[in-house]
């Protein structure tokens, strides 16, 4: 089996088009989406709508529980801006995504970790950068979940670990937003430093899982400007840069 993972899409259409397109040349079985796929001040209902109909195993991600909790007291601005983006079809489509998913016989997919969507798996924050963690905090996350290949999102950096049982943790990194800023549960910055969208692609061989890490250059200048235009200048940096500043 040889497989497609993309994740942290962000709205971000022509990322997540060009995404599709080089996996369609390098033959897979299967796609299968992440979570975070809408939130941010782009293209959120055009890419509802792609994913509606791509056919994609597609999961929810914080942000699209954060998009249907959405309120203008307590919601993010990224979050505001998707669900004033989206239409009844879109939102029912949302409401039916499940954060976590078994999706085949060890093979077990979620957005953070197993236990929280909102929780980095395999980084920890660490004096304000995102840095591997440990591999004790990583056994506690992934708790009581043997399955040979586990997927994750969230953190936006392509990373693959291989456990001491031999299992393969791997985050695809992000299709959409290659720098940000976040302050739970402390302030830290991720750059990758390239404007390039991310994907993986993993598949057994010999009874193992292996992987390996994609980048495709995509008009990440039209989706800064995009993004400038829609009063987001921090986000305008980061898709034109892939850094924060």
């Amino acid at each position: 089996m040889r497989l497609a993972l993309v994740s942290d899409i962000h709205g971000n259409l022509p990322a997540l088009e060009a995404v599709a397109a080089d996996i369609r040349r390098q033959g897979v079985d299967q796609v299968l989406c992440l979570g975070d796929n809408l939130s941010g001040p782009l293209m959120p209902r055009e890419t509802a709508q792609w994913l509606m109909t791509s056919g994609w195993p597609v999961l929810a991600g914080n942000h699209e529980r954060q998009v249907l909790e959405w309120t203008p007291e307590a919601g993010g601005a990224s979050d505001g801006f998707a669900r004033a983006a989206l239409g009844s079809a879109e939102l029912s489509w949302l409401r039916g995504l499940q954060p976590q998913w078994a999706w085949a016989p060890g093979i077990y997919l979620c957005h953070g970790t197993p236990r929280r969507d909102d929780e980095h798996f395999l980084e920890t924050p660490r004096g304000g950068a995102l840095g591997l963690a440990t591999a004790a905090e990583i056994a506690e996350r992934l708790g009581d979940h043997t399955e040979a290949l586990v997927a994750c999102g969230h953190s936006h950096v392509p990373r693959a670990v291989r456990t001491a049982a031999g299992q393969l943790l791997i985050n695809p990194g992000s299709v959409g937003l290659q720098a940000y800023v976040d302050d739970e549960p402390e302030r830290y910055v991720v750059e990758r430093g390239t404007p390039d969208a991310n994907y993986a692609i993993v598949q057994q061989r010999d009874g193992r899982w292996h992987c390996s890490q994609h980048a495709v250059a995509y008009d990440h200048a039209a989706m800064a400007a995009l993004a400038e235009r829609n009063g987001r200048p921090e986000w305008a940096q980061a898709l034109l840069t892939g850094r924060v500043g």
